[in-house]
């Protein structure tokens, strides 16, 4: 069974930085495509960034463009999440989910929720102003 376990949170400071990790076990697929999500109370998950494996090609949502980097190590199957310069818009429940890569999924499609079969537990992320 893949799992997915998120770390990282926590209070910041605006314009502080925090990183995420998102630690896998139990793939057995071997390309997959991650990305990482966010929800306010009462509003929808939205997508933050993803990353497709077979081809390191990454995807921003507009508002987090230019500060937040996602990147990956396989040989730790762990995930990261930089996240600098951040605004107390930023503060959310974060979450990294995971599927396997298929013809279906192409370009920034992978910033959509119902396309991801596995999902972390959450991690919540509070920013200061």
């Amino acid at each position: 069974e893949v799992q997915l376990v998120e770390s990282g949170g926590g209070l910041v400071q605006a314009g502080g930085s925090l990183r995420l990790s998102c630690a896998a076990s139990g793939f057995t697929f071997d390309n997959y495509v991650l990305g990482w999500f966010r929800q306010a109370p009462g509003k929808e998950r939205e997508g933050v960034s993803c990353i497709y494996s077979s081809n390191g090609i990454t995807y921003y949502a507009d508002a987090v463009k230019g500060r937040f980097t996602i990147s990956g190590d396989n040989a730790k199957k762990t995930a990261y999440l930089r996240m600098n310069r951040l605004d107390p818009k930023d503060a959310d429940v974060c979450y990294c989910a995971t599927a396997p890569e298929s013809p279906a999924c192409s370009g920034d499609f992978c910033l959509r929720a119902p396309l991801y079969d596995y999902w972390g537990q959450g991690e919540q992320i509070t920013v200061s102003s």
